[in-house]
């Protein structure tokens, strides 16, 4: 992941540095084109977004499990809330998406690395 400031990327497609935004879309679209027509299920979605790839990079204590004594490194959200995709209101450097526009739903609320929040209510937390 390397965020690139919007200068950065408006110029021409060869000079531009390459990527684009992804990980704070990446849960609601995977509700909205994967859950709400039948593909995965909730639960696959979420061990999809979590606990699959802590695993796959021998993560433990990411992904689970909750309980007494585990590191809290959770992502709250509220798989209901539909929203629409605003680059201004994206929270990383850039604003390329190619989502802008798009009706979505599922949005995280919190975020919590360490037991400390990351992002709450919608706002990166210091």
């Amino acid at each position: 992941h390397a965020p690139h400031a919007p200068e950065q990327k408006e110029q021409e497609w060869a000079q531009a540095p390459c990527g684009m935004l992804g990980l704070e879309t990446a849960l609601a679209l995977t509700l909205t084109e994967l859950v709400d027509p039948g593909v995965l299920t909730l639960f696959q979605a979420v061990a999809a977004l979590s606990t699959n790839p802590a695993r796959s990079r021998d993560m433990s204590g990411h992904g689970g499990p909750v309980e007494p004594g585990a590191p809290a490194n959770l992502v709250l959200f509220d798989p209901e809330e539909r929203w629409t995709e605003d680059p201004r209101g994206l929270h990383s450097r850039s604003r390329n998406t190619p989502y802008a526009g798009r009706a979505l739903h599922g949005r995280v609320r919190h975020t919590v690395l360490r037991g400390r929040f990351t992002f709450r209510d919608g706002e990166v937390v210091a």
